[in-house]
């Protein structure tokens, strides 16, 4: 089982900046795929941003390409989503995601999301 809680969220002005951070915990002995989704509207399908796989293969959505960077710090088992020149679209609740396995029991788990709010 894999527990994520992401933080860094808050509010900022158009252009601004924002690196959100996902802490990652739990028993998870293979990692296939990290990521950051996002829900613009309550009760909508999650929008992937950024994917990262086992083997470091990386994309981005076209929205966000230049602007936004992940990173990971495996040593601490963290995950990070470096945001740039924020755009008033970006407003919404960011999730970070990870995709492997514990022992036989495969893993895809959401955290309970950081909202970040781009308004002036």
């Amino acid at each position: 089982q894999a527990d994520l809680v992401e933080s860094g969220g808050g509010s900022v002005q158009p252009g601004g900046s924002l690196t959100l951070s996902c802490d990652i915990s739990g028993n998870i002995d293979a990692v296939h795929e990290v990521g950051w989704y996002r829900r613009q509207v309550p009760g909508q399908q999650r929008e992937e941003v950024v994917t990262v796989t086992k083997d470091g293969k990386t994309k981005y959505a076209d929205s966000v390409k230049g602007r936004f960077t992940i990173a990971r710090d495996n040593a601490k088992n963290m995950l990070f989503l470096q945001m740039k020149n924020l755009k008033p679209e970006a407003t919404a609740t960011y999730y970070c995601n990870v995709i492997g396995a514990s022992g036989e029991t495969f893993i895809d788990t959401f955290g309970p999301g950081t909202q970040v709010t781009v308004s002036s």
